[in-house]
């Protein structure tokens, strides 16, 4: 059940949390205080305890995240028009205070960890941690549960391995001869049922029933004959993959604020009278256009949106995500008219080839992170409510963990791209587009490079959007 497996990854993340606990406050465990310059190494033994703790974070997080929304989404009647809206709402709102989470770590618990100690900085989190966990085990007795349906894995498997044994055989025209069972809900326990569609028809073979089905009196052999909503199961996966395949793009686009928004903010000047901003902590922008732009998204636009419309949510989905995926262009061109600027002083100035930051306020770098959470707001949130809405009901973890996927593998997208753009840009012995030196660059092209990406990206999603066949359960 979700519920148990969200309380082990929780419990899982907890013991994380402790072990680094442990390691930065248990002098067994951590290394020995620095004498001025020279700080001691770490032992195997502390390595050890403080990488198992990371790794425990790392495993219990995992789990975590694609099972906590689809978990919350569970609470919600679908069939109730009134929960519909809420369910919504609680998508917008859950992303909302995961942001909130992230704002208290970036300043305050970096701040206590800088100057107060890292025990502290790890043991705060770790004690609202004992408190989550505790909190979510006295809802038990109110919360809806969807009960297991088994491994969604071996369900799609079952029927491309059932299709390719009756490959000769002949699907009916008439949908009612398929195979399915006679009762109200699916073979998947607590499940509906999906109705039959006429596309993908190779699979449909799944569902045939053959002279040997027939004969057979003892329950049939689920690697041979499937129900017609196991079948179904499948082709809803197959049909949300491209739509979940250009939300790699997007996530290349924000994975920028961790990678060259950063680099780009190096050269700019970054002082506030006597102080210096790091460069990095502009990534508290992104994370405040999200607190900004959900309760705006949730109070004020979605019901204005619904009186234009009349859809319940304002958007669908999938206009929301669409919307997203523009405003990341968007975002794309003010990094780019930014460096344009950037580079223009520098060469004015005669710093193109000194290795200095230009008298460019960093905050001019202020839009193009508010745009990103813009972005976050229409199309991340947008695919988690997309997929839980979208996915049958005995795999919705598993989508939430699809659509989650989407942000590494933008990462690893992000890499390419940049080492492909390297090696073309500094064949001959050329400075490339991102040298070292970023006065003498040309980084605005990666980030135009990035925009036409998108641009390209979004023209792929629409024809996909409109070419989407939304879900039907009976």
């Amino acid at each position: 059940m979700k519920e148990m497996s969200l309380l082990q990854e929780m419990l899982t993340l907890g013991q994380g949390m402790c072990t680094l606990v442990l390691s930065a406050s248990v002098p067994a465990f951590k290394p020995a205080d620095c004498v001025g310059l020279i700080c001691p190494s770490a032992s195997p033994a502390q390595n050890g305890v403080f990488f198992v703790g990371l790794y425990l974070i790392a495993l219990g997080t995992g789990g975590i995240k694609p099972c906590v929304s689809s978990f919350g989404a569970d609470q919600f009647d679908d069939t109730d028009p009134s929960e519909r809206v809420k369910k919504g709402s609680f998508f917008n709102w859950f992303y909302f205070f995961i942001n909130i989470g992230s704002l208290v770590s970036s300043t305050l618990i970096v701040w206590i960890q800088e100057n107060v100690g890292w025990d502290i900085g790890f043991g705060i989190p770790a004690l609202f941690m004992g408190v989550a966990i505790a909190s979510f085990f006295s809802g038990t007795s109110l919360y809806r549960f969807q009960r297991p349906g088994g491994t969604p894995l071996t369900r799609m498997c079952q029927v491309v391995v059932a299709s390719l044994h009756k490959r000769e055989l002949e699907v009916p025209q008439d949908s009612a001869l398929l195979y399915e069972t006679p009762d109200k809900l699916s073979a998947i326990g607590g499940s509906r049922k999906l109705e039959h569609t006429q596309d993908m028809k190779c699979l449909d073979k799944a569902a045939v029933l053959s002279d040997s089905d027939v004969q057979s009196e003892e329950s049939y052999d689920q690697w041979r004959l499937c129900t017609v909503t196991q079948v179904e199961e499948l082709k809803l996966l197959i049909r949300m993959f491209p739509i979940w395949a250009t939300g790699i793009v997007f996530s290349a686009v924000y994975a920028q604020m961790a990678t060259l928004f950063i680099e780009q903010g190096m050269v700019m000047d970054r002082g506030i009278g006597t102080f210096t901003i790091p460069a990095a902590s502009l990534s508290t922008f992104d994370v405040i256009s999200v607190i900004f732009w959900v309760p705006v998204y949730d109070k004020f636009l979605i019901p204005g949106v619904r009186k234009l419309t009349g859809n319940e949510k304002g958007f669908s989905n999938l206009q929301r995500m669409g919307i997203g995926l523009f405003i990341s262009i968007l975002a794309m061109v003010s990094a780019a008219l930014v460096e344009i600027k950037h580079l223009q002083l520098a060469e004015e100035l005669g710093l193109v080839n000194e290795h200095v930051p230009v008298p460019l306020s960093i905050f001019w770098q202020i839009p193009q992170f508010f745009l990103v959470g813009a972005a976050e707001v229409f199309t991340f949130i947008g695919q988690l409510e997309f997929f839980n809405d979208q996915s049958p009901d005995a795999m919705r973890s598993l989508c939430s963990a699809l659509s989650l996927l989407t942000t590494s593998l933008g990462n690893y997208l992000s890499s390419l791209i940049l080492m492909i753009v390297t090696v073309i840009t500094t064949a001959d012995g050329k400075p490339g587009w991102i040298p070292d030196n970023l006065n003498k660059g040309r980084l605005y092209n990666f980030f135009w490079l990035l925009a036409g990406l998108s641009f390209l990206n979004l023209l792929v999603y629409v024809l996909c959007a409109m070419k989407y066949k939304q879900k039907n359960t009976s």
